[in-house]
């Protein structure tokens, strides 16, 4: 038995399998569900319509991450979303704007409510909780004034953003355009991999087994293929969603800005401790502005991708929104103090969360018990994330976070540790 486990913790980085408990439950939530729903959890047509109803909270979860982190909670994103939404319909259908033109207008709705809070959290220094509460008043109310608390629809040439698919070609019985984006994650993944070692080689820095690197391109490229079978082999003219590309593409922008940039780091470093953070020479107002400002921005994008889904905007748009966002992200390992936190374990909370209502409508349970359920799931994980802190072991993420922002370290002649020149750089620049 102690031979698997030291197996197991070192295919796991020497984490153990216990640091991927949200991973774990997304995993268990979608095979008891296939059994308990006849299998219909996991066909393809459900898999498609999962993601496209739930997209808009895997853009909000993007934004809200960053918001947790810094130390704040962002109250008004279904409100700025909602208002975005028929600001946009209003310019389509009523202003005769082309959807191009309505979308860019859209975007800079987005900016000016996001610089309009941050200004308030960043320089006069409201509490971010108090300025998104009225924000969250503001513009639910002004939702209602400029749609005059009626639907209104969007042009088909628009609804694509939300409802539409990537384009297919050359017939059979699978989307071929969904294998070959397939195709190319597979080999993004293992040129990724493949380059981590090779940088590491550069570096002098201690090499994982070979083994390890193999046995992760397998299981991933697995998930991938299988994923890709799935939204390929839909009914004729479905395909994987336009909404989930853009999800996508968010996801992969902002987990490089958190991990990678001297910008991300400094948030984590705001949100862990904003004094220090201060003497060490980041500006935490700047930080707190463009952390609000973003957030507005990608409720802007997801309001934009729901009304194209539902084909109109509507009075009750973003009803409820800031808090699948909210329970996304401390489902994913968020610490409820900020500092802690990342973009892909939000994702996988959002997944949790989606899944586990999905597979309760589809078994029939009310609605009202489903929000029971998801309440529960939620006071679970951020209890057990509590309960491992308070026993001096990482948090859910806390492992992810710690090794997804770790640099290789390199070695001397000597066989000592060498302090990476990074360290340095980044002291330069905040100062």
């Amino acid at each position: 038995m102690s031979k698997f486990t030291d197996a197991l913790r070192s295919l796991t980085g020497g984490r153990g399998i216990s640091q991927y408990s949200m991973v774990i439950a997304l995993v268990v939530i979608l095979v008891v569900f296939e059994g308990l729903t006849g299998g219909v959890t996991l066909r393809p047509g459900n898999i498609i319509n999962v993601v496209q109803q739930y997209a808009y909270i895997l853009i909000l979860a993007i934004g809200m991450v960053m918001v947790i982190i810094a130390g704040h909670i962002d109250l008004s994103v279904g409100s700025v979303a909602a208002f975005v939404g028929v600001v946009v319909a209003q310019a389509m259908g009523e202003w005769h704007l082309p959807p191009g033109i309505a979308m860019l207008l859209g975007l800079v709705v987005g900016v000016i409510v996001g610089a309009w809070q941050g200004f308030w959290v960043a320089f006069v220094r409201v509490p971010a909780f108090i300025v998104t509460l009225a924000g969250q008043l503001i513009f639910r109310g002004a939702n209602q004034l400029v749609g005059d608390a009626t639907p209104h629809t969007t042009p088909d040439s628009y609804n694509w953003i939300g409802a539409g698919f990537i384009p297919d070609f050359g017939g059979g019985p699978f989307s071929n355009g969904t294998l070959l984006l397939g195709l190319v994650a597979i080999v993004a993944m293992i040129v990724l991999e493949v380059r981590g070692r090779a940088r590491r080689v550069r570096m002098n820095a201690q090499l994982p087994p070979l083994w390890r690197s193999i046995v992760k391109m397998v299981v991933l490229g697995g998930v991938i293929a299988v994923a890709t079978y799935l939204f390929a082999s839909g009914a004729p003219g479905s395909s994987f969603p336009v909404a989930g590309i853009i999800a996508g593409a968010l996801i992969i922008i902002y987990g490089f800005v958190t991990r990678n940039t001297i910008f991300g780091r400094q948030i984590y470093a705001v949100g862990g401790n904003a004094a220090a953070a201060q003497l060490s020479g980041v500006n935490s107002r700047s930080i707190n502005f463009f952390v609000m400002l973003n957030m507005a921005v990608l409720a802007a994008i997801a309001g934009m991708v729901y009304v194209g889904y539902s084909n109109a905007s509507g009075p009750s748009d973003g009803t409820g929104w800031e808090l699948d966002a909210i329970a996304a992200v401390f489902v994913g390992g968020a610490a409820v103090s900020g500092g802690i936190g990342t973009v892909g374990g939000s994702i996988v909370g959002a997944f949790v969360m989606a899944f586990l209502s999905n597979g309760l409508s589809l078994m029939g349970i009310d609605s009202t018990i489903v929000a029971i359920v998801r309440g529960l799931v939620l006071l679970v994980a951020v209890a057990f994330d509590v309960y491992n802190k308070t026993q001096g072991r990482p948090s859910i993420i806390g492992w992810l976070l710690k090794n997804a922002t770790r640099r290789p370290t390199a070695v001397t002649e000597t066989g000592q540790p060498a302090q990476p020149a990074g360290i340095a750089e980044d002291s330069k620049v905040n100062q």
